[in-house]
């Protein structure tokens, strides 16, 4: 069994919340990322989850990679390890959620960018301050373009600047951005929606945004009618919940 050092997993009713808690700033070192990635790993294969949560423990959400881990005698394991987390984020057909409070920053900001909603208190900040010591954020320079376009994400890779939440959000890549002091209730709010789905039609949703990005507009519409009419529409779900809604009843999911 996967001994969960500086990483708290609670699951309930469908939803995975990932806790990272390594104080002081949540910064990653690669026994962290290890364990991340094993409990990662665990969830992709889990059929019946709605949602995976990302959250931190204490004033930051991370504030990025350990510094000592950079060094030419560990940064390949390193860069390794954290390309891992990325692979097993990706896998998951899910919504994925970060719930971010406080400094995300360099690598962790990586982590939350990689998810597909990024929900931030309005004391958040974002960042790839790394330049300044002398590094460049691998996944940061391959997501950003398709999130912010390149010229803003050259932005964020050189400059090294500090973004608030509203200016993230302006940018495009936070989706939300709420009160500190309803910050927990927000996120909560959110997931409930998401959690009141079938698991089966939210990972169709998830299918439906990510596997036409960037095709032409007339494959992608065939494409997608396609997987309404012949996946969606043979789903037991989908005819649940066009029964729940005459019946005027809660729907009854059976991921099937």
């Amino acid at each position: 069994m996967l001994e969960l050092k500086y990483i708290q997993l609670a699951k309930t009713d469908g939803v995975a919340r990932i806790t990272f808690d390594r104080p002081k700033h949540n910064v990653f070192n690669i026994e962290m990322m290890k364990t991340f990635n094993g409990v990662l790993k665990d969830l992709v294969s889990e059929g019946d989850l709605k949602c995976v949560v990302l959250m931190g423990e204490g004033k930051s959400w991370c504030a990025g990679v350990d510094v000592g881990d950079h060094k030419p005698e560990m940064v390949e394991e390193m860069i390794a390890t954290f390309d891992e987390s990325f692979k097993h984020l990706h896998a998951l057909k899910i919504p994925t959620v970060a719930a971010v409070q406080g400094a995300c920053l360099g690598g962790g900001m990586e982590y939350a960018i990689a998810c597909d909603l990024i929900i931030a208190s309005e004391s958040a900040s974002f960042g790839q301050p790394e330049v300044q010591l002398g590094f460049l954020p691998p996944y940061a320079a391959v997501r950003l373009p398709h999130l912010i376009g390149p010229a803003k994400a050259v932005e964020v890779c050189t400059t090294g600047k500090i973004y608030s939440a509203q200016q993230a959000q302006q940018m495009g890549f936070v989706s939300q951005v709420v009160p500190k002091d309803n910050f927990s209730d927000e996120v909560e709010k959110c997931i409930k929606n998401i959690a009141a789905s079938s698991p089966l039609i939210l990972r169709l949703n998830k299918q439906a945004v990510n596997r036409h990005l960037g095709l032409p507009l007339d494959d992608a519409i065939s494409s997608v009618n396609d997987l309404f009419l012949n996946t969606l529409m043979k789903t037991e779900d989908t005819l649940e919940g066009i029964s729940s809604f005459y019946e005027k009843r809660k729907p009854v999911w059976k991921n099937r």
